[in-house]
């Protein structure tokens, strides 16, 4: 039986792990949009209405499966907001593509800094409505980190992968365009043995750095 806390606590992971995987999804399409991309913008996916960023596996059933299992952290994702590159690339050249690439997790990062910065404005909590802003800062914090560094792992089709292959081609580094190609059919396989394996902890390293950090 859940006690009010329980409630509490859920109610803020819930909505702290929403505004991050949406709104970073949001970012790349309004970062696209800027360089004269309007496919988000069309799709109607640069809406802040969560339904239509939602996926059932990603923004329910897994961090459900997460929370339930009791894993140390919940991770989820929302639908990706389509963007046309081709045309960012036309209008803002290579670095424009940088731009849409990692504006997700620069979105998931300035989040939780100023999250972790509100956070020294919150008192001990003295009501459900106290524990609820404090979880909800709290989680606002991690889960803004943990999605940021994910994303930023270099790995196709991540953020961080994206904006390595763009950023190659901007400074010629061909090498490095062939070997993101070649590893792009496996990259899903390599994420989940990461996430499956010890080798997390290594990956995953930076941010409970920051988390630390950050919470402190």
């Amino acid at each position: 039986m859940w006690s009010e806390i329980d409630v509490v606590k859920v109610a803020a992971i819930v909505l702290s792990l929403m505004i991050a995987i949406i709104g970073h999804e949001i970012m790349h399409g309004y970062v696209a949009y800027r360089f004269g991309d309007p496919t988000a913008k069309d799709a109607g996916r640069l809406s802040i209405n969560p339904i239509v960023h939602v996926d059932p596996v990603g923004t329910i059933v897994v961090p459900l499966l997460l929370y339930i299992s009791g894993a140390p952290f919940l991770f989820g994702w929302a639908k990706p907001v389509p963007v046309n590159i081709r045309t960012v690339i036309y209008n803002g050249g290579y670095m424009a593509a940088v731009a849409v690439a990692l504006a997700g997790v620069t979105y998931n990062f300035v989040l939780a800094v100023a999250a972790s910065l509100f956070l020294g404005f919150v008192e001990q909590p003295q009501s459900i409505f106290g524990a609820f802003a404090a979880y909800f800062v709290i989680y606002m914090v991690i889960y803004n980190v943990v999605l940021g560094v994910f994303n930023l792992w270099p790995f196709p089709p991540l953020d961080g992968a994206n904006a390595l292959r763009y950023l190659s081609m901007q400074f010629r580094w061909q090498p490095v365009v062939d070997l993101l190609n070649k590893i792009e059919p496996i990259g899903m396989i390599l994420l989940i043995i990461v996430i499956a394996t010890p080798l997390s902890q290594w990956f995953f390293m930076p941010a409970a750095w920051l988390i630390d950090l950050l919470l402190r």
